[in-house]
């Protein structure tokens, strides 16, 4: 599945999301993902204009960085 998302491979230019996408992504409200932002947890944005956008395959390796396999982790 990574292989289909990774623009690299595709040779398509990375695709960006807005708070909404990402929202719905990682199961979360939009204000959890503004909150993230704020306080630096959440995965990296960027600022284009007054917009703010993610790039999804650095969403995605931002959650694959929080798996775990059991709760001790």
């Amino acid at each position: 599945m990574r292989d289909l998302l990774d623009p690299e491979q595709s040779g398509q230019a990375p695709a960006f999301l807005d708070e909404v996408a990402v929202a719905d992504m990682l199961c979360q409200s939009v204000r959890t993902i503004q909150k993230w932002r704020v306080t630096g947890y959440g995965p990296a944005f960027y600022k284009l204009g007054r917009s703010v956008r993610y790039r999804q395959d650095e969403v995605l390796g931002w959650a694959d960085a929080r798996r775990r396999a059991h709760t001790s982790e």
